[in-house]
């Protein structure tokens, strides 16, 4: 039978969404258009202390979030954080993993600690973090995951190949799992960014050479912004995607169609 809905519905009203690195970037504007889509907050961050602006401009709004210290590639933290929410909350509807690391280097030059490291975060991290929710949703009977990827998933960036091959497992995980968790009544899409202003790309996009070489692959012709981002993050997570499962999300300025 049909839906009863006349129109899509995009709000958050009364879900319980976690945002890993959620302090500041991409994390933060994701938080904070959660929030005012009328989410109740989860905020995972290895440092608590650098999420009290967050917490601060979340509270001038009305809103109380639950801050909790999340290390994703520490089992501990994964189970203590999950649990924490678990106990405050009574469920988890949305996950959003957004923690992510990409330290440059040529492949020639990549060590065995830079590959590990960046496949424990991105890859092993994600994967435990994804698990450990998707247990708590399968339970539930509902959920949504949305893994922030990037276009290195489905672009080639130089210096950047344990990067990029990360991205596209990450593309790849999701569709996996979309398809084995769908029964569940649980969705996994990605969002893939472009270069986006955050603090971590301020130092490459500050050099007026590289941020033309860069804005050159876009067709739009600029540097993304997190509301962006986090626009498609509350679309994912709302009423108005629940038939939307497996996808990713490019949200790169034409840079993967140029």
């Amino acid at each position: 039978m049909p839906t009863t809905e006349v129109l899509p519905r995009y709000d958050l009203a009364d879900k319980v969404v976690l945002v890993t690195g959620a302090s500041r970037g991409i994390g933060r504007a994701i938080a904070l258009a959660c929030a005012k889509a009328g989410a109740h907050l989860v905020l995972g961050v290895r440092n608590l202390d650098a999420s009290a602006p967050l917490i601060a401009e979340l509270a001038a709004n009305g809103k109380k979030p639950l801050p909790l210290r999340l290390d994703i590639t520490s089992a501990g933290d994964v189970a203590s954080a999950v649990g924490a929410a678990m106990d405050n909350f009574g469920r988890i509807d949305v996950l959003v993993n957004n923690v992510g690391v990409g330290p440059e280097n040529r492949a020639e030059d990549v060590t065995e600690a830079d590959f590990d490291f960046t496949l424990n975060v991105n890859l092993k991290g994600t994967f435990f973090m994804t698990q450990a929710v998707g247990r708590r949703m399968i339970a539930q009977k509902s959920g949504r995951i949305i893994n922030i990827s990037s276009q290195a998933g489905s672009v080639t960036l130089l210096g950047e190949s344990i990067y990029c091959m990360t991205k596209a497992a990450i593309n790849h995980l999701t569709r996996c799992l979309a398809m084995e968790w769908a029964p569940h009544n649980i969705t996994v899409n990605s969002v893939s960014p472009t270069f986006i202003w955050t603090d971590g790309t301020a130092p490459a996009l500050a050099d007026p050479e590289f941020r033309k070489r860069t804005i050159a692959h876009i067709p739009l012709g600029r540097i993304g912004d997190p509301v962006e981002v986090a626009g498609v993050v509350v679309f994912l997570a709302s009423p108005a995607a629940s038939l939307i499962t497996g996808a990713n999300i490019l949200v790169d300025g034409g840079w993967s169609v140029a």
